[in-house]
């Protein structure tokens, strides 16, 4: 019995690609909690407040049943106000929210391009959904605009869905959003962003790189910079309107934590009212930037700075070694990334100081000698 499942983690720990659950330790500079935000006072106080007035832990059903509560209600209000949409629906997840997105909004006759490098969740609502889908080269314009002829000219008929990352979280690099937003006008087209990465750390008031609006739908993670747990899809509320109607990993799941909801929305705040913690976010990046790029790792002006190592087992050793001197770093390998591209992801956070930057420095040159 589960021969196939045995045999299989076996051939994994045989390629250096098995992985294994392991325990926070030693300087951050694996989360993506940027702003520092999932420690915040703030936040701790506005959810014990929110217990304090009797906002419930769990909503105890769907939205669409008796699941639908006022702190829901009031986040969705308030974050289609920080980020300049007509609507926001809450998730669960990012990866529900991108799936759902996916699955639910493009229709049979239509066209999904896709970025090559888009997240796994995009890739699961592609397979759910009724559109055809294809693959464009990575930040490649060209290729997107490409796809899109070549569909019309074999007959295509509906509606182009351009899928995108704002801020890409394995290479640490941002998307043309300009040349697509362009693109996505010339072609009468959708464009899907999704700002996990970039929510938060970017934007006059931390919104991300882009803007929701009537050919544009946003994704916003809440469990990144924002410190807290779910996800905001914004844009019309045709498009809110739809998910709630026909989003099925909407409909059929168990809504959000109310408390939680209360949570995001201090975080919303925050990052309003707090626009210095993005300013010391930019510049322990800089220095980043300028430390850690001698020793390979690519600098592009993003909390992300990928090294890439190439050997699975070199990548998961130079990780253990980092561990060992007190920096929690991981090894990032295939399937994640793509075959030979296996990385140590340094990502950084307000969670570590100017001399935790500067000792990484000294730990990757003994490392990697």
């Amino acid at each position: 019995m589960l021969d196939f499942h045995r045999a299989d983690l076996a051939r994994l720990a045989a390629r250096d690609r098995l992985r294994v659950l392991a325990p926070q330790r030693g300087k951050d500079f694996a989360s993506n909690d940027y702003l520092g935000l999932a420690n915040s006072p703030r936040l701790a106080a506005a959810i014990a407040q929110g217990v304090a007035e009797g906002v419930p832990v769990g909503s105890g059903g769907s939205r669409l049943l008796r699941g639908n509560h006022p702190e829901h209600e009031a986040l969705e209000a308030e974050a289609a106000a920080f980020f300049g949409a007509e609507g926001s629906l809450y998730f669960s997840s990012g990866y529900a929210a991108n799936v759902a997105i996916l699955a639910t909004l493009p229709q049979r006759g239509d066209l999904i391009v896709h970025d090559a490098l888009a997240h796994a969740s995009m890739h699961e609502g592609m397979k759910l959904s009724r559109a055809e889908s294809v693959a464009a080269a990575h930040n490649d314009v060209g290729a997107f605009e490409d796809a899109i002829r070549t569909w019309r000219t074999r007959g295509g008929k509906g509606t182009v869905w351009i899928a995108v990352e704002s801020l890409y979280s394995m290479d640490g690099d941002t998307a043309p959003l300009a040349d697509l937003h362009a693109m996505a006008e010339r072609h009468d087209a959708m464009l899907v962003v999704d700002e996990a990465h970039a929510t938060g750390v970017f934007g006059d008031r931390g919104q991300g790189l882009s803007r929701p609006g009537e050919r544009v739908v946003t994704l916003h993670t809440c469990g990144k910079a924002m410190g807290c747990e779910g996800a905001l899809v914004a844009g019309s509320g045709l498009v809110r309107d739809y998910l709630v109607n026909r989003g099925r990993g909407f409909i059929f799941s168990t809504a959000p934590s109310p408390l939680m909801a209360r949570g995001v929305r201090e975080a919303l705040r925050i990052l309003a009212d707090e626009p210095e913690r993005r300013a010391a976010l930019h510049e322990r990046i800089a220095l980043a930037g300028a430390h850690l790029s001698r020793h390979g790792a690519l600098a592009q002006g993003t909390p992300i700075l990928p090294l890439i190592l190439h050997d699975n087992g070199r990548t998961m050793r130079a990780a253990e070694a980092l561990q060992g001197r007190g920096f929690d770093i991981r090894g990032i390998r295939p399937p994640t990334v793509p075959v030979g591209a296996a990385r140590l992801r340094l990502s950084i956070t307000l969670n570590v100081e100017a001399a935790d930057i500067r000792a990484l420095d000294a730990a990757l040159s003994e490392v990697l000698a």
